[in-house]
């Protein structure tokens, strides 16, 4: 932003120097030479004024030579002759004449000047006091230097001022840039760590114009009020989480030490009760996983993928085994995902519990990874009873299950935790019968990764 705030601003004063500059130096070397040559044309006046004098009036001829001799003081090299093409006063070579434009002359009436190298020559006719009798002519030879001394000053001078135009532009520029842009990368930056999970960042608000004080400060309320709030619902699941599984739990060992003195009569009642209660304990504990997905506050670490998916499937294969069924795993290369830390162990688990639990003894499911340009895709297929179409949709829904008696929590808190690490989640039906889960995830840079030295075996799954 910057910099493309110091470029646009050099660029208009760039077109701005040039559409006055450049005019301003042409219309004034412009003006230099034509004053240039109405002195040269003055000078062979005065010339000829007193050439008249000696030519009509046959006076003497001092003040001629007073005249031609100021004109070579100046540099000027002055020669007059009469109207037989004898010199009357003067040098003889004058630069730029030759026999031809003295020939021209003696019958030309207008004076003319004519542009030699280095010089400007003026020929101007003498003629009497009334202009009908030609006496003779005067050639004037004048040097350019001092014109062309003062257009190379001029071109000098702008030149200056527009290079110390461009430099007071590209400083103004980078300053006002840098005074704007400054707050608002830091803005930008606090905005990333906050949708990072950092709730405690906050953005300088004491830097740069008015406007972006007051978005600094309309942010840094923000961010409390998320602190707060995140704060405050974390600490009321906490508070559930304690006040329901405690009870839950007394209830369910007194049951249990119940079961041991109840008569036969009452032991499909009391064991209908014991399952009703540890349903009930799966679903607290579902709810509450929900709750923490849809409340993600950890900041995303690169997650090894190929790593996670080796570790989840050899803790889950024992259990695979008991049913008679095979669970593969494989990536077309080392991995690296960006997400929460682990979110990956926790959504494997139950993408595999839900598997597990659907397929038929002897059945398969596979559990692969693969690159998808800036992200990466993990794709967890069964050849289980699959779901129609109208129960994929619904399928991420809270308590919305495809198999009796499951709570309907698994895949809804998969959605929820994928959908805060930034991927997606969808649903399609496996080749050949079963259900295919495809997780979209974002990937961590290749120049950023560093692998973490282990990983923490999931105790279980968290449902």
């Amino acid at each position: 932003m910057a910099r493309r705030i110091a470029l646009i601003v050099i660029a208009l004063v760039a077109v701005l120097l040039g559409v006055v500059a450049v005019p301003l130096g042409l219309l004034t070397a412009s003006q230099d030479r034509h004053d240039f040559h109405d002195d040269s044309i003055a000078a062979s006046a005065t010339v000829s004024s007193v050439a008249e004098e000696f030519l009509g009036d046959h006076s003497v001829g001092a003040p001629l030579a007073k005249a031609v001799a100021g004109l070579r003081r100046r540099g000027d090299l002055v020669a007059v002759y009469d109207t037989a093409g004898r010199l009357v006063a003067g040098v003889r070579s004058v630069p730029g004449v030759s026999a031809a434009l003295i020939r021209q002359a003696r019958t030309d009436p207008a004076a003319h000047t004519y542009p030699t190298s280095e010089r400007v020559l003026v020929v101007r006719p003498v003629t009497s006091d009334s202009g009908l009798v030609r006496l003779g002519t005067v050639y004037l030879s004048r040097s350019t230097e001092s014109l062309d001394q003062r257009l190379a000053v001029l071109r000098a001078w702008l030149a200056l001022v527009s290079i110390a135009g461009l430099l007071a532009a590209a400083l103004i520029a980078t300053t006002l840039a840098r005074w704007v842009s400054r707050p608002l990368g830091a803005l930008e930056a606090a905005a990333q760590h906050l949708g990072d999970g950092d709730f405690e960042v906050r953005a300088p608000a004491r830097a740069g114009p008015r406007e972006v004080r007051r978005l600094a400060s309309n942010f840094n309320w923000m961010a409390a009020r998320l602190e707060a709030l995140v704060s405050g619902h974390q600490a009321m699941m906490a508070d559930v989480s304690h006040q329901l599984r405690t009870p839950l739990a007394a209830l369910r060992l007194r049951l249990d030490v119940l079961a041991e003195e109840t008569p036969a009569q009452l032991a499909d009642e009391l064991a209908g009760a014991q399952e009703e209660v540890a349903r009930l304990s799966r679903m607290v504990d579902g709810l509450l996983a929900v709750a923490r997905a849809e409340n993600v506050t950890t900041a995303p670490v690169p997650v090894p993928v190929d790593a996670v998916i080796r570790d989840r499937s050899a803790a889950w294969r024992p259990a695979a085994e008991e049913k008679s069924a095979v669970l593969s795993a494989s990536s077309a290369e080392p991995l690296t995902a960006r997400m929460g830390e682990g979110h990956l162990e926790q959504i494997l688990d139950n993408l595999l519990a839900n598997a597990l639990e659907a397929i038929p003894p002897g059945g398969h499911i596979q559990v692969s990874a693969v690159p998808a340009g800036s992200r990466l895709r993990i794709v967890v297929a069964d050849n289980g009873p699959g779901m129609s179409s109208q129960q994929q949709r619904a399928a991420f829904r809270r308590y919305v299950s495809a198999t009796p008696g499951g709570t309907g929590l698994g895949l809804a808190i998969v959605h929820r935790i994928v959908t805060s690490d930034g991927g997606t989640a969808e649903l399609s039906d496996t080749a050949g019968g079963g259900l295919t889960v495809i997780l979209d995830l974002p990937a961590f840079p290749r120049e950023r990764v560093t692998r973490r030295p282990g990983l923490s075996p999931a105790t279980g799954r968290d449902l």
